[in-house]
This record gives structure tokens, C-alpha cells and sequence, in this order.
């Protein structure tokens, strides 16, 4: 009788919780034997909460490098090259993500990252005063996008590039870390969206792991959350190192 009045109560959710969440295994451990520590189905629970967390955060994740950006009309700081390797990195991964059907859940943040940083990436150039160097990448990248996700593309070419996407993501975020050493500050880097992704590559390490089983895509959240890390940590080391905190200072030295 307890088992129908549980069934029942959660018959109006089951549609849900076995799409987004778990399989119906899962569904039967959880409200049919009332085991709520059942390893596994925890362990997928987890996985799958943690990816719809990621894509959600995504959605927003870079919103406020674009609105500083926007905010101080400069995008000083930012190196396009930096950029142009992250978007290789992102569309590798979604590419690949794609090419071998994983699930929605496990790579669903690089299609809304991919837009974001497509959008910072035009910001670089126009408030570089090369607005139109920024439309005709626009118009390059998302013509490149359209045939990598074609049936024409061979599945070993998205593999390589997946397998790329490691040194592209160290030389990315190196050059980023470099730019920023040399400036003696993180220019309009956005603390949030740093740490943002930083926290989003760490939870994707366990979240490929479980979702995907494959290596390659784990071994690029390794990495990526290692790169994301040292920008993360610049962000704190520069913190009182603004731009304008170093005009004050040359100011106050040529005083």
C-alpha cells in the first residue's frame, strides 16, 4: 500500500526525473525500494544534476566580461589570439560531442560558451577599431562551424580536432596569462566569469567521466580546468592592479 501511495505521489514527476536525471533503475531504487544510498544511481544523479547546472551557469557565465566590455568601451587586456584558441578548444568539443551522440547534458555549456566567446571576439576587434575585421570573422567562423557539423565532415577529422583541442587550450590560456603578466594587471578580464569557468571545467572533469566514458573528453577538462586555474589565480594575485590603478602610480611617479 506505501509502495502505490510513493508510486503515485511521484508519477506526475516521472516523465522528468527520467529524462533530465536518471534512468528508470534509478527511478525504481530510489521510490520503489526506498534506497537512497544506492552508489551508482547517486553517482548518475549527481552527473546529470551537475550537467544541467553547468549548462544553465553557462548561459550566463561570460555575460559579464561582455558587459564589462561593453560598460568600459575598451577591451583592453583580452588577447583575440587567446579567444581564437578557446573557440577552437569549444568547437572541437561540441563537434565531437555531437559526432558520437553523448548527451545533451554532458557538453550542452560549449554551444552557449561558443556564442559568448564569438561575441567577445567581435567586441576584441570593434573596440579595437577594426569593426569590420569583426564582422568578416563573424561570417568565417560560423561558415567553419556549418561544415564541421555537416555530414561531409569525416568522423576522424572531429576527432583530431578534439584531440587538438589540449594544446590549443594551454596555448590559449598561456597567452591570455602572458598578456596579463606583462600588463602587470588582468585589464577587463571579468573575476566572475573566470572563476565561473574555472568552477565549471572542475565539475565537467567528473561529469565526462561518468556521462561519456571517454578519456579524451576528460582529459580535456583536466587541462582546461588546469589552465583555468592560473588565470583564476592572476585574477587574484592583480586584484588591486587595475588600469587605473597603474596610471595613478606613473602619475604619482612622475610627480
Amino acid at each position: 500500500m506505501e509502495e502505490k501511495m510513493s508510486t503515485s505521489v511521484m508519477d506526475p514527476f516521472k516523465d522528468v526525473l527520467l529524462q533530465y536525471f536518471m534512468p528508470e533503475k534509478c527511478y525504481d531504487v530510489f521510490f520503489l525500494d526506498f534506497n537512497f544510498l544506492h552508489v551508482e544511481c547517486l553517482k548518475i544523479v549527481l552527473s546529470k544534476g551537475l550537467g544541467i547546472g553547468i549548462i544553465l551557469g553557462s548561459v550566463l557565465v561570460k555575460l559579464p566580461q561582455i558587459l564589462k566590455l561593453m560598460g568600459a568601451k575598451s577591451a583592453e587586456g583580452l588577447s583575440f589570439n587567446s579567444i581564437l584558441l578557446e573557440l577552437l578548444a569549444i568547437t572541437g568539443t561540441m563537434a565531437y560531442s555531437i559526432a558520437n551522440s553523448f548527451p545533451f547534458s554532458a557538453w550542452g555549456e560549449v554551444l552557449f560558451l561558443m556564442l559568448q566567446t564569438v561575441t567577445i571576439g567581435f567586441l576584441i576587434q570593434h573596440y579595437g577599431g577594426k569593426t569590420i575585421k569583426g564582422m568578416i570573422f563573424l561570417v568565417v567562423y560560423f561558415s567553419l562551424v556549418a561544415i564541421l557539423l555537416s555530414p561531409m565532415t569525416p568522423l576522424s577529422v572531429v576527432t583530431t580536432m578534439q584531440a587538438s583541442n589540449m594544446p590549443a587550450i594551454i596555448f590559449g590560456r598561456l597567452i591570455q596569462a602572458v598578456t596579463n603578466y606583462r600588463n602587470g594587471h588582468t585589464g577587463q578580464l571579468s573575476a566572475i566569469s573566470v572563476f565561473l569557468l574555472f568552477a565549471g571545467s572542475l565539475a565537467r572533469i567528473f561529469t565526462s567521466i561518468q556521462e561519456t566514458g571517454d578519456s579524451l573528453m576528460a582529459l580535456t577538462y583536466v587541462i582546461s580546468s588546469s589552465c583555468n586555474g592560473i588565470i583564476a589565480a592572476q585574477v587574484l594575485y592583480y586584484w588591486s592592479s587595475g588600469p587605473e590603478a597603474l596610471k595613478k602610480k606613473k602619475k604619482k611617479k612622475a610627480e
